[in-house]
């Protein structure tokens, strides 16, 4: 049983359709809301949809003047207006884009434009030193270097080169008649390698055109809605969110980093935005810290027990009763899209609890990315929700518990990994993309991911351990911030072992000044209780608690095989 589409959504086969549709029917309203600085002056620019159209054809016209119809182009930066204006000109009317993640090393940037064959670059400042030296040693052969913003004289920036495709629009419509095959190669995507060293994965126009039509038929964004940029867009997950909402009309705004979130939601009165779970469980946190502290938690219990039995009389009093909580949050906040990894339970139903239509999805990049998800009408805590309209989800190879591999067949999967054809070959089989993810369907079609695949611990009994079940359990310890469960090697068997990164104010709240070793003990008696819960071959049998976070992905997951020594 899938999503059903419950809104009406254009269906084209290239991404381009969709901005052209969105220019045709919002023109007018701010595509972005642009913060700027002037000294210790601060200015918000709007840029309009035509606005934006407008300079998504000069960009792309500029780059076609400097001869790189066909070629493949490189963005490399923090988000920004113009790293946008790069990846969908490019995608749209020039080339194939290459969106690279900001926090590479310069080795592995290097690695990455010598892997793509990127024949020209965009960058931004914090990348120049690095594009600078590529330029004069040229090692790679990249014809063009194009900053984000003015950085030296003999490299343009954007805004030159939407200067040059402006007269060259004069006389070549080539952009606009650019109408590539949707089933060729329009991007290639690094993948994040939290198993293993990153791959290359192409997608096509339709791959991502699929994407969003399943998005738009199920999820609902209004032209009014106020969108926070928030993911790193060299992330599939975030560039077809931010495609997404840019095809319902929404203004969007950009985040100005981490630490800044709640301020830009109140400044820019935003009602939407994608995330990954670790931001939501930090901002419920506050929320639920701020509760304890007025005094508030009893009746704020009680408010969710009317709320909820008015709600089953068709009575929704949520937003007027927390409004105090949705006010920390900006006060407009309606719906939050949470993905890249598994959100708690407690952290979902507490967002819906006060009001906040809070949604997760499951996919990869290998799906452009978005395979499952919930909607407003299709909701069940623990699960991803249910397979979007386009997607078919099988699970292979069932145990007696029903958990297998996640196997999908879709228009949004990939056509392969760039150079690789062993590795295309061991996931794409008979039309068909094998995830490397475990999981389950229950009776009425909602998906729950029990792990991966590379992840499960077989122990020596033949008993096969889900890492991902165990740090679900362990994770609500209200002092643990980051959780990773492995086995660890003991003879020729393997034990549960766990890795506990660990709150210390927490620790100094509730009982003044304490020793690690004192933590170590209390931890200790934690994890004993959750082990007499569980069958004991699920017993965790070696705990590390450490307050140094992990080594993550740029959207949050724990890189396992960095953290995993032995």
């Amino acid at each position: 049983m899938k999503l059903k589409g419950i809104y009406p959504a254009p269906n084209f086969a290239l991404v381009k359709d969709y901005i052209n549709e969105a220019v045709k029917l919002y023109g007018e309203n701010d595509a972005f809301v642009l913060k700027e600085r002037n000294g210790d002056e601060i200015f918000y620019r709007h840029i309009s949809y035509n606005l934006f159209a407008k300079q998504l054809r000069e960009f792309g016209s500029g780059l076609i003047k400097l001869g790189l119809s066909g070629k493949r182009i490189a963005v490399i930066g923090a988000n920004s207006y113009e790293w946008l204006i790069t990846y969908i000109s490019v995608m749209c009317g020039v080339g194939v884009i290459i969106p690279l993640d900001k926090e590479l090393t310069e080795s592995e940037l290097l690695l990455s434009l010598k892997r793509s064959k990127a024949d020209a670059v965009v960058f931004d400042s914090l990348h120049g030193a690095t594009m600078e030296k590529l330029w004069v040693e040229n090692e790679l052969g990249i014809k063009h270097f194009i900053s984000t913003k003015k950085l030296c004289d003999h490299i343009p920036c954007v805004n030159e080169i939407i200067e040059q495709g402006k007269l060259f629009l004069e006389n070549n419509k080539s952009y606009d008649e650019y109408n590539p095959d949707p089933d060729e190669m329009a991007t290639i995507i690094f993948t994040s390698g939290t198993t293993s060293a990153s791959k290359a994965v192409m997608l096509s126009n339709r791959n991502i055109a699929s994407n969003l039509f399943d998005l738009l038929s199920t999820e609902k964004v209004y032209p009014t809605d106020r969108n926070l940029l928030f993911l790193p867009l060299h992330h599939t997950f975030g560039s077809t969110g931010a495609l997404f909402f840019l095809s319902s009309g929404a203004t969007n705004m950009f985040c100005d980093g981490l630490r800044y979130i709640q301020k830009n939601l109140k400044e820019y009165k935003i009602s939407t935005f994608v995330c990954v779970p670790l931001l939501l469980e930090s901002m419920y946190r506050v929320i639920v810290a701020n509760i304890e502290k007025k005094g508030m938690t009893a009746k704020v219990k009680m408010a969710k027990k009317l709320s909820g039995g008015l709600q089953k009389l068709h009575i929704d009093v949520r937003r007027k009763l927390f409004k105090p909580i949705l006010e920390e949050l900006g006060g407009e906040i309606r719906f939050i899209i949470s993905g890249a990894s598994a959100i708690k339970k407690e952290v979902a139903k507490g967002f819906n609890d006060f009001g906040i239509l809070t949604v997760q999805g499951y996919g990869l990049t290998e799906t452009s990315p978005v395979l499952a998800a919930e909607n407003v009408y299709n909701m069940r805590y623990g699960s991803v929700g249910k397979a979007f309209p386009s997607v078919d989800i099988t699970i292979d190879n069932p145990n007696e518990d029903g958990i297998g591999e996640i196997v999908a067949e879709a228009p949004n999967v990939m056509l392969g990994y760039y150079e690789m054809p062993e590795e295309t070959a061991a996931v794409l089989k008979d039309g068909k993309f094998y995830t490397g993810d475990l999981g389950r369907i229950d009776k009425d079609g909602y998906l729950y991911i029990t792990g991966r695949k590379k992840n499960v611990i077989v122990l020596k009994s033949g008993k096969n351990v889900y890492p991902e079940e165990l740090e679900n359990i362990v994770s609500k310890l209200p002092y643990a911030s980051e959780v990773l469960i492995y086995g660890k090697k003991k003879g020729d068997n393997f034990l549960i072992a766990l890795k506990l990164v660990y709150n210390p104010a927490y620790f100094k709240d509730k009982y003044g000044d304490i020793s690690e070793d004192e933590i170590a003990a209390k931890v200790k008696v934690d994890i004993t209780a959750i082990n007499e819960e569980l069958p004991p071959y699920k017993h965790i049998k070696h705990t590390e608690i450490q307050t140094t976070p992990m080594v993550k992905t740029s959207t949050a997951k724990i890189k396992r095989h960095e953290e995993i020594t032995e």
